[in-house]
């Protein structure tokens, strides 16, 4: 069984900054893709940044310029660091990875249980 665990999360003043981690571990034989997603009170689940294994990035035009996303696939962990943050930005924030458990096995999705983060004076 794969977990995802999300951390790093907490309380920042507006302008302040945050590093998020989302460490993946279980018997995988490869992560592909993986991203950041945040959910707000009353508001859909977003994309906020993702990475493929190779690296390329793709992030969303609210956070672009502030965010920088990346990873270790030695360690299978990825990071989100968060500059420069808002009000807005309050959400809690999901670590998702496509996973490939075995090499003769399809992919599938897994996801963190969240880390929220709180930008508030």
């Amino acid at each position: 069984q794969v977990q995802l665990v999300e951390s790093g999360g907490g309380l920042v003043q507006p302008g302040g900054s945050l590093r998020l981690s989302c460490a993946a571990s279980g018997s995988i034989a490869t992560i592909y893709g993986m991203g950041w997603y945040r959910q707000a009170p009353g508001k859909q689940r977003e994309l906020v940044a993702q990475i493929a294994r190779r690296g390329n990035t793709n992030y969303a035009d609210s956070v672009k310029g502030r965010v920088t996303i990346s990873r270790d696939n030695a360690n299978n962990t990825m990071y989100l660091q968060m500059n420069s943050l808002k009000p807005e930005d309050t959400a809690t924030y999901y670590c998702y990875a496509m996973v490939v458990i075995r090499e003769t096995d399809s992919p599938m999705d897994a996801w963190g249980q969240g880390t929220l983060v709180s930008v508030s004076s």
